[in-house]
Parts: C-alpha cells; structure tokens; sequence
C-alpha cells in the first residue's frame, strides 16, 4: 500500500467540541442564551420615540415651521451683519473714505458678496495722498459749532438745541 493513501485514511483524534460537547466558554455562552430566551420572547415592541403619537406630530410641526421660517429670517440678519463688518471697522478707525466704504458694503450685497473682500482692504487701509490733499488722515465727524463761553458770565448759552424748540 502506498504511505500517502494511509495518511488520508487514519482518522485525526477528536476533541471534545466535535463530539458536541461543549468547552469552558462556549458551554456558558449556550445556557445564558437559554436563560435569556424566555426575556427576550416577553419583551415589549421597541418605540421610535420617547413622544406619544400625538405629542410627536405637534413636535414635528412646530419645528418645521421653526426652520421654514425663522431659520431663515436668523440666517439673513446674520449674513447682513457680517457683511457690515468692514464698515463698522472703517468707522471705528475712522477711516476718511467711510462713506465709500459704506456703499460698497452694501453693493457688495446686491453683487452677491463679490465685492466683499475688497470692503476689508479698503477699511484696513489708509489712502496714500489723503492727508496730502486734505490735510488730516482720519475721518472727521459732522459736529454742530460749539458756542463760546464769555469770560465774565457763567451761564451757557440760551439756544435751544437743535431738535428743541
């Protein structure tokens, strides 16, 4: 008989999880899945939702309702004030070209944001020849005159102000 044929016929020694006996481990694993089936059988239909039927439809509406309308009104009054963001950079600066800067704040809008960029250069940069041509480098605000107190009275002055009358 040839040797190779008797290597395939002599029967390997069996092992205790073959003949359907079970081992440390496995044995444990099958009788708490045993103990666990008559709970798992009584269990109750698992719920979607913590709500009941009607409270989640109120739910839904209302967030929908949120995010049909308020979400956008909250996203439009933030876009608006972040594209005014170079102005109010140029004003606190006091920038000379605020009004110009202000007006392209607001182009920018209408062009979609294109010229939004340009908004931020223009409000963190001073004009080369401004100063030359007008003799000061920052923005002066409008201020009515002030009136002169005279040496010898210590009263104001009587005119009313400008929205008294």
């Amino acid at each position: 008989m040839n040797p190779s044929l008797l290597f395939h016929l002599r029967r390997r020694p069996s092992t205790p999880a073959e003949d359907g006996a079970a081992s440390g481990p496995q044995r444990w694993a099958r009788m708490g899945a045993v103990l666990l089936w008559p709970l798992l059988l009584r269990a109750s239909p698992a719920q979607a939702s913590f709500l009941a039927e009607g409270t989640l439809d109120v739910v839904a509406n209302v967030m929908s309702w949120v995010v049909l309308i308020i979400g956008p009104i909250i996203a439009i009054g933030v876009f608006l004030i972040i594209h005014i963001l170079p102005e109010k950079f140029a004003e606190k600066r006091r920038h000379p070209q605020l009004p110009a800067i202000k007006a392209l704040c607001w182009m920018s809008l209408v062009f979609g944001g294109l010229l939004w960029p340009i908004c931020w250069v223009w409000a963190f940069s001073r004009p080369v020849f401004y100063k030359q041509a007008y003799g000061r480098e920052v923005h002066e605000e409008d201020e009515p005159p002030r009136t002169s107190v005279s040496a010898g009275s210590s009263a104001t002055s009587q005119q009313p102000a400008q929205g008294e009358r």
